[in-house]
């Protein structure tokens, strides 16, 4: 996985170059130290990921995040910064994740292999029996007052909707609290993410199509619905459906 850091702050860029040293499969490839830096690195060095900080001179980092989604294939974005106000705005520029610094090496560890996920690679912190024990195998949803459990077996895709995540199952639809990045870090081995409000069966993945708007869009057995797929999801999905 090729890395390029982002940040104004020097000491910053090589505390996070210092975390990256010695794990398997990343290399950093360069850094930057603002955003029109950071765009014409990503042209230079074409990385896997992008670690970047928000507050920048000139082009701050959501505005980078918002050009590079719009590419062809984009790198992943991880957000790394000291302010938590721009969380909503960074997963609304579809980053991958958001680090609050001082960035601990094991939640960028944890970040390295949602990456992983997301670009459709295999983890390479193998899940041990604890982790797969602690998977669960039915969701939990209240409906009209009594508690109802879904097979995860049956649910077709996940979709956020406002504060609540939509379950959507053979036998219907139900709603439930849990956000979408914990149901992705659970399930991220049955489920992938297709856009920044949906994660889908990948056994139920049955192909792509084009919209009348000209969108991609992602069909799935057994479920009438179209899904959009986003431009920054795009390239990960076709190389999941290559694999299957």
């Amino acid at each position: 996985m090729k890395v390029l850091i982002v940040d104004d702050e020097p000491l910053a860029r090589r505390r996070l170059a210092s975390l990256l040293a010695g794990v398997d499969g990343v290399e950093v490839v360069g850094e930057a130290g603002d955003g029109g830096a950071a765009l014409a690195a990503v042209d230079r060095h074409d990385p896997d990921l992008v670690l970047l900080d928000i507050r920048m001179p000139g082009v701050d980092g959501l505005e980078v995040a918002r050009r590079l989604v719009l590419r062809d294939s984009p790198p992943a974005v991880v957000f790394c910064t000291a302010y938590d106000e721009h969380a909503l705005a960074a997963f609304e520029a579809e980053a991958v994740d958001y680090l609050l610094k001082p960035v601990r090496r094991e939640r960028l560890l944890a970040a390295l292999e949602r990456v992983r996920r997301f670009n459709g690679e295999s983890p390479t912190i193998p899940r041990t029996e604890t982790d797969k024990a602690r998977q669960r195998s039915h969701i939990c949803a209240r409906v009209r007052g009594e508690m109802k459990l879904v097979p995860i077996s049956a649910i077709a895709y996940f979709l956020a909707d406002a504060k609540y995540v939509e379950v959507h199952y053979d036998g219907g639809e139900v709603l439930i609290e849990d956000s979408l990045v914990s149901l992705e870090e659970e399930f991220g081995d049955r489920f992938v993410r297709v856009h920044r409000n949906s994660l889908v069966s990948r056994e139920r993945i049955e192909g792509l199509a084009k919209n009348a708007a000209g969108e991609t869009i992602v069909r799935l057995r057994g479920s009438p619905a179209t899904l959009e797929v986003s431009r920054r999801n795009l390239p990960q999905l076709r190389r999941l459906l290559r694999l299957l």
